[in-house]
């Protein structure tokens, strides 16, 4: 046996799941000579209870062997697979082809009989089963009979059934064992949304100063996240921010007395990271943002960067954390040409445990104010081994907590950060636009990486907006929700993408008078009345979600054909076996990513990927629009990207 899954490739760490994950066991098992073998997988849940599964061949010739299991318990499952020698269905393969020429008829009722005795008598079988499997040993030892009738014992479901459930095993062999950790729901399914609480409810006075939101301001825009649907609310640092070297508006180096500076320059005289800005509030107004925040069904993530200001009580108290040059100066954080004047990175290399037990205390500081969510900002700048460490350390007595990692880096060391223990990872999505690019970023996600690696499929982020979104219009806003709140069961949308905020500043790839460096209050209710809001969009996004189990599964993505170079096609589907119902769930997803376009074309679709026939016809309901058309095989399709560029339909059997 080879190839155990699921797995990491190098065995090191525990593949992942969620709870309520559907999740494919396999193995490639193989014997000598012509035999037919079986195999089980043997899985153990956190409480050790083991229950056996039968799993199925797969693609002919292959000799891979897969089956789906859901695990719906949160901890730590293990697991391996049993192989054997099949005596029954060996028996059977043989018996089909030497009875009907005449060759050693006699001779297979026999060995049919005796192994069909054999199982009779094994007491793991109920009594139905077993009085079921003696009469087919005298059916076939009963010369009384016609040939026919002892051989339908050869193919008689009900004894086949029976020895598939308890199959009349020899020569068994065991793999090793495997580990499968089941994390909370939410480690794996969520709809972000993020915003700045200093904007929320900010004011601005006559003489150019603000009045900065705060935590009880920012509570009255929870409704309105709510009503998006979205469940997960990520909020960029909130702790004091340094005096020096401040950034002004659009990353300059003039700050006006009036400019906030980052919230990313942590750390000032009112204190560093188990501090709050005075401006928002205090403790208790942040455990009553994080209350209402519970009440409208959303849950709070905090924004864990490990980094200061030069004012940041650690630069004194622990210079030996920082890279101090040859000059005496201390170096500031760069990515050339970008240059962060204001943020001091930290030296792990310096006080390792140091540096470990007070990023251990601060992260048990907010748990302890009831934050079981970190968005963790440029984890690729920081060692692997310490992200292992703590988040073990954490999982000890939070084994709730989530970890978000912000790495657009090279992928072994984003699908590195995934391995040691982030529960969810930051990806390429943004960057990918085209058919070609998407393809290949969808099958990556869903079958390369899925057993260790979450993609969280933010359209944008403060720091990010595309040429696509730029240049796109409402249309590329439009796909791009709809695309990432389909394609995986996470995905994040940072405030003001619903107004179409496309404009950059010059020369870079994030928008102009950036949320970064300044207040950005905005009236959303204004921007809905005006017909200039994607919110409703998103919401009926998020509710589609909800509605959809297939949406909420990593694993189930399969890509289909088209005959336009824009035109993606995809399906998710969940078998009813999985579902709450018992009614499976197919969703076919069918997108124009060229946004300055209309497109026609024929999609070509293997129906069998999400339960349907090959040749069957079936009904497709557009859950956007509610229009419903019967679709087969291959289908004509046109998608305006000006009025509707995808469809998200429901795909339904019909029934005679």
């Amino acid at each position: 046996m080879l190839d155990i899954t699921p797995a990491l490739p190098d065995h090191l760490w525990p593949a992942k799941a969620v709870v309520g994950e559907v999740v494919e066991f396999g193995a490639t098992a193989f014997r000598e000579g012509h035999d037919l073998i079986g195999t089980q997988l043997l899985l153990t849940d956190p409480s050790g209870t083991t229950t056996a599964h039968r799993l199925s061949p797969g693609a002919p010739g292959l000799d891979r062997w897969e089956g789906l299991v859901r695990v719906d318990v949160e901890g730590d499952y293990t697991f391996r697979v049993r192989a054997f020698a099949d005596d029954w269905a060996t028996w059977q393969h043989a018996a089909e082809i030497k009875v009907p020429a005449g060759i050693d008829v006699e001779l297979m009722f026999q060995i049919g009989a005796g192994l069909a005795a054999l199982a009779a008598d094994q007491p793991e079988r109920s009594e139905d089963a077993r009085a079921r499997l003696s009469a087919a040993a005298r059916t076939l030892l009963d010369d009384e009979r016609s040939i026919d009738e002892r051989a339908a014992v050869i193919s008689d479901e009900t004894v086949s059934a029976l020895l598939a459930d308890i199959p009349l095993a020899s020569l068994e062999s065991f793999s090793d064992e495997r580990t499968l950790r089941v994390e909370r729901r939410r480690a794996g399914v969520g709809s972000w949304y993020e915003f700045f609480p200093r904007s929320e409810g900010a004011i601005k006075n006559a003489d150019g100063s603000w009045q900065s939101g705060t935590f009880r301001t920012a509570a009255r825009r929870l409704e309105g996240v709510a009503a998006m649907g979205f469940d997960v609310l990520y909020l960029p640092p909130i702790h004091p921010i340094g005096h020096a070297f401040r950034k002004g508006p659009n990353n300059t180096m003039n700050p006006g007395p009036h400019d906030p500076g980052s919230p990313w320059a942590i750390g000032s005289a009112e204190g560093g990271h188990d501090a709050i800005h005075p401006d928002l509030g205090t403790v208790e107004d942040f455990q009553f943002f994080v209350a209402e925040a519970q009440k409208h069904g959303i849950e709070v993530a905090l924004d864990f960067a490990l980094q200061a200001s030069p004012d940041h009580p650690w630069v004194t108290e622990h210079p030996e954390w920082f890279t101090t040059l040859p000059d005496g100066t201390i170096a500031y954080a760069e990515n050339p040409p970008k240059k962060y004047q204001d943020i001091y990175p930290i030296n792990f290399d310096n006080d390792p445990e140091g540096i470990r037990q007070e990023a251990l205390r601060v992260l048990r500081h907010w748990i302890d104010l009831g934050v079981h969510i970190f968005r963790v900002d440029n984890p690729h700048t920081k060692p692997l081994d310490f992200w292992e460490w703590i988040m073990h350390e954490v999982r000890q007595t939070h084994p709730d907590v989530v970890f978000l990692a912000e790495a657009f880096t090279r992928p072994a060391m984003l699908q590195g950060l995934a391995k040691v223990g982030f529960q969810q990872s930051y990806s390429y999505f943004t960057w990918r636009n085209t058919k070609e690019e998407l393809e290949e970023f969808f099958q990556s996600i869903s079958h390369e990486t899925s057993d260790f690696l979450r993609p969280n499929l933010f359209v944008n982020t403060p720091d990010i907006l595309t040429e696509y979104l730029q240049f796109g219009g409402p249309s590329a806003y439009t796909i791009r929700a709809a695309l990432a709140a389909t394609a995986a069961p996470v995905w994040g949308v940072y405030s003001g993408f619903e107004l179409f905020e496309n404009v950059a500043r010059p020369g870079a790839e994030e928008n102009i008078d950036n949320e970064k460096y300044e207040y950005k209050p905005r009236d959303f209710a204004a921007a809905e009345q005006a017909g200039a809001s994607l919110g409703l969009f998103l919401g009926l996004l998020n509710k589609i979600r909800r509605e959809h189990p297939a949406l909420q599964q990593l694993r189930n993505l399969t890509l289909h054909a088209s005959d336009d170079d824009s035109i993606l096609v995809y399906s998710k589907f969940l078998d009813g076996a999985f579902t709450e119902s018992g009614t499976s769930d197919r969703i076919l997803v069918v997108a124009n990513v060229d946004p300055h376009s209309v497109r026609e074309t024929t999609v070509h679709l293997d129906t069998t990927a999400f339960g349907i026939p090959q040749g069957a016809a079936y009904e497709v309901t557009d859950l956007v629009t509610g229009e419903t058309y019967t679709w087969g095989d291959h289908n004509y399709v046109r998608l305006d990207a000006f009025s509707h560029p995808v469809h998200i339909f429901e795909a339904k059997e019909i029934r005679p």
